[in-house]
């Protein structure tokens, strides 16, 4: 039985994660088994499923993360696709539990799915976000066509150069994305220099981190508003690129106009 259908609040979590996997299917955004999803749910996990045994034999994270002791996650499993995911999430991803080393973990429900590959990345961030008392209990990886064919230019590579630009297509992207898009360069999927460089990249304070010729990978509350993020920005790069194949370079939003935006919308940055 599905443990989290008697505990609504659990549920609604999980048919968020459900839901997403299906807009970025539908989106071309998760080809294969593309891309990941991991929720922290500590918040919802009661004394029942405190007292649940393992499904599995504690398994290693790879490093200590002290911030996680006593937490709870939701993970898409490895190898398991987002449309899959977004049909049944907890026969394409499983429920886990930080054991209290904090460098392992097991899975707890429904089924023992091995969690993704970049399980330690996203945890990691997850890490990281605690540490420094963020709301943020959500992480997504995704492969927006528009923003990684960006990538492919030198010139979107420069620090805040993608940030602007995307920023000055349409008025809701510098209102909904107030702090722009961060930028890692090519380093190995899965690596832990990966993961180093994106929780390097989201101390500087951004939400959301574009990795060279990969993908994005982005934080949030909650999973829906991770999405939206990627979403907002990637109609931005849309917009570019149909100005541009339509034969002209894009205006933009003049700096004026955007500062207005800025003070209108009280925005960070």
């Amino acid at each position: 039985m599905n443990i989290t259908y008697t505990r609504p609040a659990l549920q609604a979590e999980i048919e968020k994660v459900a839901e997403v996997a299906g807009y970025l299917w539908q989106k071309g955004w998760a080809e294969r088994n593309g891309g990941n999803i991991t929720i922290n749910i500590t918040a919802h996990i009661d004394e029942a499923l405190q007292a649940l045994p393992a499904l599995t034999e504690p398994r290693p994270i790879g490093k200590k993360l002290p911030h996680l002791a006593g937490c709870w996650f939701y993970c898409k499993g490895t190898g398991r696709r987002m449309r899959d995911l977004a049909r049944d999430p907890m026969a394409n991803g499983s429920i886990i539990r930080i054991l209290p080393g904090c460098d392992s973990y097991e899975i707890v429900a429904d089924a023992p799915v091995a969690p993704t590959s970049e399980l330690p990345s996203h945890l990691a961030v997850h890490d990281y976000l605690l540490a420094k008392g963020s709301p943020y209990r959500a992480s997504l990886h995704t492969h927006p066509i528009e923003l990684v064919a960006l990538t492919h230019s030198p010139k979107w590579l420069q620090k805040d150069a993608a940030t602007r630009m995307l920023w000055s297509m349409i008025p809701e992207t510098r209102a909904f994305c107030p702090r722009g898009l961060g930028i890692v360069p090519y380093l190995m999927p899965s690596s832990v220099e990966l993961a180093e460089a994106t929780i390097r990249t989201l101390d500087e304070d951004y939400d959301v981190v574009m990795w060279e010729k990969h993908g994005v990978f982005a934080v949030e509350t909650d999973i829906l508003n991770a999405f939206d993020q990627v979403d907002v920005l990637n109609k931005a790069a849309q917009i570019y690129i149909a100005a541009r194949s339509m034969g002209f370079e894009p205006e933009g939003m003049r700096d004026a106009q955007m500062e207005e935006l800025k003070a209108a919308f009280k925005l960070p940055k």
